[in-house]
């Protein structure tokens, strides 16, 4: 008879803080920065200030990134191997396109919780000024049947198809393959079916760089960013942005329809970055004499079917998932968003952000107090690194919980393209 084996006892995963690289517009300073090294970078800074340097230090790394090359096929260990980081640190990579930073922290958290490991860092990169040209489709299967020819007739007569037109390389789209639409136009496309203004939409992405300016103002971000290639600051933060020069931007999604009202104000940039998040359990932490901000208590993704159509009356739009992935969430924790002090939603469009917003209230859950929303601003201003995205809104919702000083709740929601969302619960006991 085999002995009695007992379910391992889940404990709480804290967050420890972050360490990110200010977020840059793409074909900026980071120009020429891979993926890899900008990741190097915010790990050297996580390493260096929480001292993570000696062997086992961390149980393991994983990040990912959404715009890939070939030769980030094995991007987190790279990264260690190339970092302070021990290089006997394990590492893997994660990918679920704008949710993958914060599906490497929900990784990394699961192990944690089960007593896997003790420590971890998570994070992501994602660099738009470098993406990946891809070799022509017909070129390449020309190459590879010459690849595959037994003599050199053979060779030279697959090589002959070549034409100039193969030498076109495949640029990454931003467009969903199921529809071939950008993420903007899916969006405009929500914005009209929850009729979403463009007044509304520029003050909140005014608000955005307003908020984030006066935490750079104050320090907020003194032990979280790490400057990079001669930045300190985010690159696309304008503080002197208001709703009055906001109005006078041009739409640029949606203009196949009357009444456009996106624009490139009201929506992020192409961004480089790379941002990490260090996750702990409580005796690990209190063992190195590092501060507990929060705890990571909950999450959930969701998925809509953002294809056939909306069906639930413009909540099956691409960025919608979270509108679905909340209230399953705060179901199971019985909560709902009253009892949280802070919320941290993605900011991919600032229509997004509202029908997202729209659609909770739709569902029962309640209004949002704007003066809880994104208070150290958001991606609108920051700007928007797919991957590293999770991991940014994680260690500044933390620092965020912390400074409060007593017991206080955070909620973050990220809308991410293939029609998905991944949420989550901070708490500050």
């Amino acid at each position: 008879m085999s002995p009695q084996r007992t379910a391992p006892s889940v404990r709480r995963v804290a967050v420890i803080g972050g360490a990110r690289i200010p977020f840059a517009r793409s074909d900026g300073p980071y120009a020429t920065a891979s993926n890899q090294q900008m990741l190097t970078a915010a790990l050297d800074g996580l390493v260096e200030r929480y001292g993570l340097q000696e062997p086992g230090a961390v149980g393991e790394f994983v990040a990912g990134a959404v715009l890939k090359h070939s030769r980030d096929f094995n991007l987190a260990r790279e990264t260690v191997l190339g970092s302070t980081l021990h290089p006997r640190t394990p590492a893997y990579d994660i990918q679920q396109a704008c949710g993958t930073g914060l599906q490497a922290v929900i990784a990394a958290a699961n192990k944690i919780a089960l007593g896997q490991t003790d420590s971890a860092v998570a994070g992501g990169a994602d660099t738009a000024s470098d993406a990946p040209l891809g070799v022509n489709d017909t070129l390449r299967r020309i190459l590879l049947e010459a690849r595959r020819a037994k003599s050199a007739g053979a060779r030279l007569k697959a090589l002959a198809k070549v034409r100039p037109s193969h030498l076109v390389p495949d640029v990454p789209r931003n467009a969903e393959p199921r529809t071939g639409l950008s993420m903007g136009e899916h969006a405009a496309v929500t914005a009209r079916a929850w009729d979403i203004g463009r007044e509304a939409q520029d003050e909140l992405a005014a608000a955005s760089h307003r908020r984030l300016a006066a935490a750079y103002e104050r320090g907020f971000f003194q032990d979280l960013v790490v400057p990079f290639r001669g930045l300190a600051r985010d690159q696309n933060l304008r503080p002197g942005s208001t709703v009055e020069k906001l109005a006078s931007l041009k739409p640029v999604f949606g203009l196949d329809h009357p009444g456009p009202t996106m624009t490139a104000g009201n929506s992020t940039p192409l961004t480089d970055g790379a941002a990490t998040v260090l996750l702990a359990s409580e005796e690990w932490a209190r063992e190195r004499g590092l501060t507990l901000l929060a705890y990571l208590t909950a999450y959930e993704t969701a998925a809509v079917d953002f294809v056939d159509g909306d069906a639930a009356g413009g909540e099956d739009g691409l960025l919608m998932a979270p509108a679905y992935a909340v209230p399953r969430m705060l179901e199971r924790a019985g909560l709902d968003l009253a009892d949280f002090e802070l919320i941290e939603i993605h900011e991919a469009f600032a229509s997004q952000v509202l029908a997202t917003l729209a659609a909770w209230e739709k569902r029962g859950l309640g209004t949002v107090d704007r003066d809880r929303l994104n208070v150290a601003g958001s991606s609108l201003a920051t700007g928007h690194p797919f991957a590293a995205t999770g991991a940014r809104i994680v260690a500044t919702l933390a620092k965020l919980l912390a400074e409060r000083d007593a017991p206080a709740r955070g909620l973050i929601s990220v809308c991410a393209a293939g029609g998905q969302g991944v949420t989550a619960i901070l708490e500050r006991a």
